[in-house]
């Protein structure tokens, strides 16, 4: 098992961090080899530029600015994303780094053909898990449609194997949680991390990548 562990949060000191230490010791205790990237900590620039927007759809290009996170994705056969839920969506940095690294020939394959739509790229990847907290209640996020989830367990879901497993779990009203409510959080991450550890995978699918040069 390969876990790539996109972490998101600025302040070390969040409740998200506790919950990135339960998803990194429970992957531990599972065998897991680990990449973990923690955006903020590594200064990364969300911002796509003018020429990073240019070269996005030349596969020979679009690599070079966000190399690691490429090598990352097509390395791990586990996904999983620890981020605090803002405004009902994702974080500007964590967006970012979907905008940018997320790049076609790797997260997905372009249409070859008028009418076509884009194909998974990311078939290898037969886990994925998204681990957040929100301060508004689950109804209200529901209500407004969890954009964050969505985009996440949705739209990059798609991207993933056929019938990948996957595991969500949210701490809503975090701005009137209490001790007890956080650790019954962390506790409900470490079980859901656990068992998607244990889940049989389903098979990989290759993927006909256009050659690097």
């Amino acid at each position: 098992m390969r876990a790539l562990v996109i972490y998101c949060h600025p302040r070390p000191e969040s409740f998200t961090a506790a919950v990135r230490d339960v998803v990194l010791e429970r992957l531990r205790a599972a065998g897991a080899e680990i990449r973990f990237r923690d955006l903020y900590a590594l200064g990364f620039d969300p911002a796509m530029g003018a020429q990073e927007h240019r070269d996005y759809e030349d596969a020979s290009l679009n690599r070079v600015p966000v190399m690691q996170d490429c090598e990352d994705l097509l390395w791990c056969d586990t996904l999983i994303f620890v981020y605090p839920t803002w405004w009902y969506g994702l974080p500007a940095m964590l967006k970012g780094w979907l905008d940018r690294a997320m790049v076609p020939e790797v997260a997905f394959l372009m249409p070859k053909a008028e009418g076509e739509t884009i194909r998974p790229g990311l078939t290898h990847i037969t886990r994925l898990g998204v681990f957040t907290t929100c301060g508004a209640s689950r109804w209200l996020t529901f209500l407004v449609g969890a954009p964050g989830k969505r985009t996440l367990m949705r739209g990059v879901g798609l991207l993933l194997a056929p019938r990948a497993r996957k595991a969500f779990a949210a701490h809503y009203l975090m701005d009137s949680s209490t001790a007890e409510s956080r650790a019954a959080h962390l506790r409900k991450v470490a079980q859901k991390v656990d068992r998607l550890c244990a889940a049989k995978a389903p098979t990989p699918v290759p993927v006909d990548r256009e050659v690097q040069t």
